[in-house]
């Protein structure tokens, strides 16, 4: 199963910022950054759609300059950085998850990726007129709709966005979804699971990945599963 670092490694480090991503890289197969835009129309990293939470700033991300939102402290000493910044870390060798906040923004988004593109990327949204916009603009990545709520039909729906994987939160996830997913030829990677019974437990359902914000601790939980499974002692 893929372990992709939840906002870098936000159990152990400030969210979001490249403190957490180097964090979570040490153990994840991919790392997960939320994208927001500045007023000035630059591609940042941040979960919220205003800085009080994450930041020592107040007000709406996209009130501040790329050059004012720079000078805000993201937690240790970190800024919120930038999404150059976050491809520039990850380069090739590690995978990464975009998760487009804002609909308007993914030609944005996707022409900075062009240039620096990851070995495996995955361009994420609630809005599956966002996952349609990003499947088309870049297709040589993984598209994916997240959902938390009821959908519908999300399986149906993830479909008709051209997606590649469903990003269900993980109380929404059962046998059936997994086995309806699948044979619809879509991936299931549910959010955030953190502890080892939720881990195994994911394991037995068959999903292909999950987000953890402890993406270290979740790399040991999948290795005591494996090594105390009936098929690892065969």
């Amino acid at each position: 199963m893929l372990i992709i670092g939840h906002r870098g490694a936000r159990a152990l480090e400030p969210e979001n910022t490249l403190r957490a991503l180097r964090r979570g890289m040490a153990c994840a197969d991919l790392v997960e950054v939320d994208v927001r835009l500045t007023r000035d129309g630059i591609p940042v990293v941040i979960h919220d759609a205003t800085v009080d939470r994450t930041t020592d700033g107040t007000g709406p991300v996209k009130g501040y300059t790329i050059e004012d939102i720079k000078r805000l402290d993201a937690g240790e000493g970190e800024t919120i950085p930038t999404l150059r910044e976050v491809l520039d870390l990850v380069q090739v060798e590690k995978g990464l998850v975009v998760e487009i906040k804002e609909p308007g923004t993914e030609a944005i988004i996707a022409s900075v990726i062009m240039d620096r593109m990851p070995e495996r990327l995955f361009l994420v949204s609630f809005h599956p007129g966002s996952v349609a916009m990003a499947k088309r603009l870049l297709p040589g990545a993984q598209a994916g709709l997240i959902y938390s709520g009821e959908t519908g039909d999300p399986i149906n729906l993830a479909r008709s966005a051209q997606a590649d994987v469903i990003l269900p939160r993980w109380d929404r996830v059962s046998r059936e979804v997994v086995e309806r997913a699948h044979g619809a030829g879509l991936l299931v990677v549910p959010w955030t699971l953190n502890t080892e019974e939720d881990i195994n437990e994911a394991a037995q359902l068959g999903v292909d990945g999950f987000a953890s914000a402890d993406p270290c601790a979740a790399r040991r939980y999948l290795q005591g599963e494996a090594e105390t499974s009936p098929a690892a002692a065969r």
